[in-house]
């Protein structure tokens, strides 16, 4: 089955943290040598690995 791609926003993408060590965020997904090109020329139009940062998603199934 093939997953519909959804648009780059790394920003509100769970994937995207905080490393403390660098003092900024990055992208905790392991991308090959293509795909880490691409991210940083910022030609992701749609990153297969993006998904929604909700915070409200465990109280929705909790209720």
């Amino acid at each position: 089955m093939k997953k519909d791609k959804q648009s780059t926003n790394c920003e509100t993408c769970v994937n995207f943290v905080f490393d403390p060590e660098l003092g900024y965020e990055v992208c905790m997904v392991e991308l090959d040598e293509d795909e880490y090109l691409k991210y940083m020329e910022k030609a992701f139009d749609s990153c297969p690995y993006y998904q929604l940062y909700d915070e409200y998603k465990t109280v929705r199934r909790q209720n």
